[in-house]
């Protein structure tokens, strides 16, 4: 699994109820067309991220196929995971 590019955008909380900072992140996913995840319509993963001055983590996240925007009911493993986290966190400063 490759991100091959993405979008951010920071998610306002208009209440002001919540801590921390939230962003949404889409994912370009490049997958081997071995694996189970492989779709000829392509791949994004999307991405619920927080941040605030001592945490940041990923909230939640959803595999989308491209064309038809369909949820895939995958899980990142643990080594993904931390992959897509620091790259969320890498990037946040693009919202």
């Amino acid at each position: 699994m490759n991100i091959t590019g993405y979008s951010v955008e920071y998610i306002k909380d208009p209440t002001g109820i919540l801590t921390g900072d939230r962003y949404e992140f889409f994912l370009d996913i490049d997958v081997d067309e071995e694996d189970d995840l492989y779709s000829v319509n392509g791949i994004k993963l999307r991405v619920l991220f927080y941040k605030n001055d001592e945490d940041e983590r990923i909230l939640n996240y959803h595999f989308l196929e491209n064309q038809t925007g369909k949820v895939l009911e995958f899980a990142l493993d643990e080594e993904e995971e931390k992959t897509v986290s620091r790259f969320c966190s890498e990037n946040i400063s693009q919202a």
